[in-house]
């Protein structure tokens, strides 16, 4: 397959129920993890300027995602992209230095015609969503001399599976793969990272864009060709589908910060606890590569300063051993970590330079108030395909961002998706809305 005929006709005529055990264990992953970031994302400041805007600005009566509360189509898929991001912990994929989940749920849940469907043909779309962003991402990201956020290329991904849900014929869904380029947000990446906000990665706009374009082609509204599915040099990207799965090529993040701090906290918690007790480190150098570098912020103010910030993750890592919400939200402040991240330096090294973004490295060295150094192994981030988490720990990562929002509903949502290809998807829609007490949720 080299031409957008050629994808087009696969979106629409690809059976959505051919998915084998091994794609619907990791699809069910993948849908895990995205809603357990959502739920815990529901009390950030970013969720509640969404639901407020979205509400006003997108009135209709589509539910939002963990929320009472309801908007048009578009407005759904903006919350709840912009929901899942707010909350820097779902999946992503190296080589599109970005995120495909994150949009193309929200996209999903944002068309009626979704209640109709089984629930193995909705891990299907799902699947079909992954396939198609994470092919434009990196077609974009091989054309372009700019880093775009993830929105500009899964906008496509979200018009891809919309469109097959709605059922378009292929000219319509080729002029709404188009509008969704064209309407993608291209903004540029290392602005958020310089300067944390939550414009985050875009993906609010790129969810919304991607059904927008879907209704729009619909209603006869025309785009432009979309450019990284039909320039020549792009064909390599788009030879494979239907063979190499993206699918399984997705990582899952252990901790809710930026994927490129995580290879240092791993380098930091590959050090045994002995040796990294906090009273005795006088410094903390990390090595890594230049785009974590980038990484900067000190003494964090916001969970989105937070949430990018490299020395404050190694710092929660060196206290707590770990990262969970409260480190990057309620503990802002905190005076023993913010006298912990200033010990912390950074330098890139050429070699990690020159695996990312493919690999992502990094090495700590702690310099000891008793004169010693203490060097880590270079390490990775865990949560690769050739470093998993396992099962039982995206349940326990799920539990604990969910439950303390949802309650109970958790454990069923977990059952629900456990077994989602032998029912109907309206089992799961039905644990998403309402929230368990109130409109805070």
């Amino acid at each position: 397959m080299s031409t957008s005929r050629d994808v087009i006709h696969w979106i629409l005529t690809s059976p959505l129920d051919h998915l084998d055990d091994a794609q619907c264990r990791h699809a069910k992953r993948c849908l895990l993890d995205l809603l357990g970031v959502a739920a815990g994302a529901t009390d950030t400041a970013l969720a509640e300027h969404a639901r407020r805007y979205v509400r006003v600005q997108h009135a209709g009566d589509r539910p939002l995602l963990f929320s009472s509360s309801t908007a048009s189509a578009t407005g759904v898929a903006l919350h709840g992209a912009w929901l899942i991001d707010a909350l820097d912990a779902h999946d992503g994929q190296v080589l599109t230095k970005g995120h495909a989940g994150v949009a193309i749920l929200p996209g999903l849940l944002a068309l009626p015609e979704i209640e109709q469907v089984i629930g193995r043909a909705f891990l299907g779309l799902l699947a079909m969503g992954y396939e198609i962003a994470t092919r434009a991402g990196i077609a974009l990201h091989a054309s372009s001399p700019d880093y775009h956020t993830s929105g500009a290329w899964n906008a496509l991904g979200v018009a891809a599976v919309t469109a097959r849900l709605k059922g378009l014929a292929p000219a319509q869904l080729e002029h709404a793969l188009g509008i969704a380029e064209f309407y993608g947000p291209r903004s540029q990446m290392m602005r958020c990272i310089d300067h944390p906000t939550m414009l985050k990665d875009g993906s609010g706009w790129g969810a919304q864009a991607g059904v927008a374009a879907t209704l729009l082609a619909e209603d006869g509204f025309t785009g432009a060709p979309a450019v990284t599915l039909c320039a020549e040099q792009h064909a390599a990207v788009w030879g494979d589908l239907g063979r190499r799965d993206y699918l399984s090529e997705q990582y899952f993040k252990a901790y809710p910060v930026c994927r490129w701090a995580q290879p240092a906290v791993e380098a930091v918690l590959a050090i045994p606890a002995a040796e990294r007790q906090v009273d005795n480190i006088e410094r903390i150098e990390i090595t890594t590569f230049h785009e974590a570098r980038r990484l900067h912020t000190i003494a964090p103010t916001t969970t989105e300063q937070a949430q990018y910030s490299l020395p404050w993750s190694v710092a929660c890592a060196l206290d707590r051993g770990t990262i969970d919400v409260a480190a990057i939200s309620r503990d802002l402040g905190d005076d023993a970590l913010v006298a912990l991240s200033r010990r912390v330096t950074i330098t890139e090294c050429d070699d990690y330079n020159a695996r990312f973004p493919a690999e992502r490295w990094a090495s700590v060295t702690l310099y000891l108030r008793d004169g010693r150094r203490i060097q880590s192994p270079a390490m990775e981030a865990r949560g690769n395909p050739h470093n998993p988490l396992s099962d039982d720990e995206i349940s326990a990562k799920f539990q604990a961002l969910a439950s303390p929002v949802l309650g109970h509903r958790a454990n069923k949502i977990e059952h629900v998706i456990g077994d989602l290809e032998q029912r109907p998807v309206g089992d799961l829609l039905a644990l998403l809305s309402p929230p368990t007490t109130g409109d805070a949720i």
